[in-house]
């Protein structure tokens, strides 16, 4: 059950016009009240020929008027209106269901505590099987005004209340950290310009498809002007940028005017101070050396940067800086990915926008390496490579699951939620980048013998797992990942054991697809000092005694233009 509460200005009558009215599109059948401050003698438009809402606005309004005759200055803004809304999975609720969860939910909000016989004046009209509406005037009947401070937070504890309580289907808690919801009009304004999105949902994807692409706050506004967002910038007097709002093009108001939303209206994250807090986090400076011995490739790099994700998540305020730089790099991944696999990335990052964001404070300087790469990414990645894509895909997958436990630990049901829809589309995605590679090794398996070796490495490996890994359609794939790491000096037990170390196994879908993107990252080299006996492996000896990690049988395809011949037993 959802209740939304909104401040409607000082036109009572208006409102009612619009809940006793047709709709707009038709769907107000039987409007009528079925709760209120005071039924006897409500004047009911629904119920009653003779009343109308002229008379009923009156009466809702009477504290107001009272009020506005004894004080200079008038209130203007009394009009509050709640929405109550039901799943549509939910059981059919009868006017007195209605008017009981009503009760509640004023009750809850300060507008009619318990016992308070001086209370707001308010109603609950019905026009639709799931769903009422909550007017109420907020001046008390001694001109006091109710304290609604916090009253969104008290009144979603009230609907988890209900649900329980009538067996309506179970929301997760609110936690301030939700994106608003678009309003009636800004949904019908979308519909009829033909846009497929309001236009705050359209600046939140912009605004989230630039953070990768800049170091700081002025590189910010300019990336987004230059994408065709319309950027109101809030300056002090030194010229410092203090703040922004972003409008998109052709939204504007009744006067022609360009409608502007603050970035912290967009979504609670995307606030001019937090977006500096993690554009302007601090970067370690690297060492020649070790810049040098960096992987060859964005993607590569990205993929040994997860491995950083799940380091610090005992300390919370770190584990909230990676989880919200592992989202920029699901950003900048969806952006740079082949055409095919798109779709599904972006899928996945509009998903984790939730799991980004919690009441944690995150120390984003921590998080730089993922950052970084994320940057990398957007910034110097040229064209796709198949299986470093793959890995790097299949590297999010896991630790997207490596957030959603996270969250789940510290009861953030809405982020854990959320990890889990990016998890399910960022698997979509890895199935179809590693669809080429599989079908590439499946074609040139190990011969038989080499294979059998193989299997015996891996029930010596990672014994709880190897009869899932043998049965799974992809192990075939994974014993030639597995041959070709051997002929550049690997050992193949080893590969396997430190693979398995990298994520569990148990909730794996396939483990040898895992497995596969895996070894194919670590593997892909030869060997440090391992290179002459790499070369070696390729020979025979008469009479010798191949063992699981030196002399092995050679599978049937170890390069592209020739088959090597096997070992002798």
């Amino acid at each position: 059950m959802i209740a939304a509460i909104k401040r409607a200005g000082s036109n009572t009558r208006g409102l009612l016009a619009y809940l006793y009215g047709p709709g707009d599109h038709d769907e107000h059948l039987d409007p009528h009240i079925v709760a209120g401050f005071a039924m006897l003698g409500m004047p009911d438009p629904g119920r009653d020929e003779n009343a109308t809402l002229t008379e009923l606005a009156r009466y809702l309004d009477e504290p107001v008027r009272l009020r506005n005759a004894e004080f200079g200055k008038p209130v203007t803004d009394h009009v509050w209106h709640c929405p109550v809304r039901a799943a549509p999975e939910d059981r059919y609720l009868s006017d007195t269901e209605w008017g009981e969860i009503a009760q509640r939910i004023v009750q809850a909000a300060g507008i009619a505590p318990a016992g308070d016989d001086l209370a707001c004046r308010w109603i609950a009209v019905r026009h639709a099987d799931d769903h009422i509406h909550i007017l109420a005037t907020t001046v008390r009947e001694d001109g006091r005004r109710p304290k609604l401070h916090d009253s969104g937070l008290r009144v979603g504890d009230a609907c988890r209340a209900i649900e329980k309580g009538y067996g309506l289907r179970r929301l997760k808690k609110g936690d301030r950290t939700g994106t608003r919801r678009p309003t009636q009009a800004e949904m019908h304004k979308a519909q009829r310009l033909g846009w497929d999105q309001t236009s705050p949902e359209w600046l939140q994807d912009r605004i989230r498809a630039a953070i990768p692409h800049v170091s700081n706050a002025e590189e910010f506004i300019a990336y987004l002007q230059a994408e065709g967002v319309e950027v109101q910038a809030r300056r002090g007097p030194s010229g410092d940028l203090l703040g922004y709002a972003a409008g998109r093009s052709g939204d504007v108001n009744e006067a022609g005017e360009q409608i502007f939303h603050p970035g912290g209206k967009i979504a609670p994250d995307l606030s001019l101070p937090k977006i500096k807090a993690r554009l302007e986090s601090s970067r370690p400076e690297e060492h020649p050396t070790a810049r040098r011995s960096r992987p060859s490739t964005p993607w590569q790099q990205a993929t040994e940067a997860l491995d950083t994700l799940h380091i610090d998540l005992a300390d919370d305020s770190h584990a909230q800086a990676h989880v919200t730089a592992l989202g920029e790099l699901i950003e900048a991944t969806a952006q740079k990915a082949p055409d095919h696999l798109r779709a599904e990335l972006q899928a996945a990052s509009k998903a984790f926008a939730r799991a980004q964001r919690s009441q944690v404070r995150a120390e984003d300087r921590v998080a730089h390496a993922l950052r970084s790469a994320a940057r990398d990414i957007v910034h110097t990645a040229t064209g796709p490579d198949g299986s470093a894509v793959a890995a790097l895909v299949a590297a999010l997958v896991w630790a997207t699951i490596v957030a959603r436990r996270w969250h789940e630990a510290k009861n953030h049901a809405h982020q854990a939620d959320a990890a889990r829809q990016a998890a399910q589309h960022l698997q979509v995605a890895a199935d179809l980048a590693l669809a080429p590679t599989l079908a590439e090794l499946t074609a040139r398996p190990p011969r038989d013998q080499a294979r059998r070796v193989l299997a015996s490495d891996v029930r010596a490996a990672v014994p709880d797992y190897a009869e899932r890994i043998l049965a799974d359609p992809a192990w075939p794939a994974l014993a030639t990942v597995l041959a070709d790491a051997e002929a550049r000096g690997h050992k193949p037990h080893q590969l396997l054991k430190e693979a398995a170390a990298q994520r569990e196994l148990t909730t794996a879908r396939q483990p040898a697809r895992v497995l596969i993107t895996r070894i194919q990252h670590t593997g892909r080299n030869p060997a440090p000092n391992r290179r002459a006996e790499a070369a070696r492996l390729g020979s025979t000896r008469a009479g010798s005694i191949p063992t699981q990690q030196s002399r092995r049988p050679q599978p049937a395809a170890a390069t592209p233009t020739e088959q090597r011949p096997g070992r002798r037993r």
